[in-house]
């Protein structure tokens, strides 16, 4: 078992048909080009991806989710980890909302609970 299985609050269900956007989040909020990348898995609190390009540990950005009945934008991350991967990169994210208080939001903790239970679902 990896370390980072190790750290997960909770078991992360495939993803694979969700469509995410990743964006760097840049100086005052703004983002920097946005990168179409493919989930590989995801629970509320974090997910991995398929990125073409590496992106640094402890970058801060904002991931677009698009799916069947799934339509979130701007969600805030940070990266934990990224390491190379298939034919590209595996970023492991970890969403704001629950590791910084302030940015705590019901919203978007409601949003990523229906998500993973759309995808627990499928899993099942």
């Amino acid at each position: 078992m990896s370390d980072s299985a190790d750290r997960r609050i909770k078991d992360r269900y495939p993803a694979m048909c969700l469509k995410v956007q990743l964006q760097e989040r840049g100086f005052f909020g703004r983002g920097k080009n946005s990168t179409a990348v493919t989930c590989l898995d995801l629970n509320r609190y974090g997910m991995a991806v398929l990125c073409p390009r590496p992106v640094e540990s402890g970058a801060r950005l904002y991931m677009d989710f698009h799916g069947k009945y799934i339509c979130e934008s701007r969600v805030a991350a940070r990266v934990i980890s990224c390491q190379p991967y298939q034919t590209g990169y595996r970023v492991s994210i970890q969403f704001s909302y629950c590791f910084d208080k302030k940015g705590y939001s019901r919203t978007v903790d409601n949003a990523l609970s229906r998500i993973e239970g759309l995808y627990n679902r499928y899993a099942s």
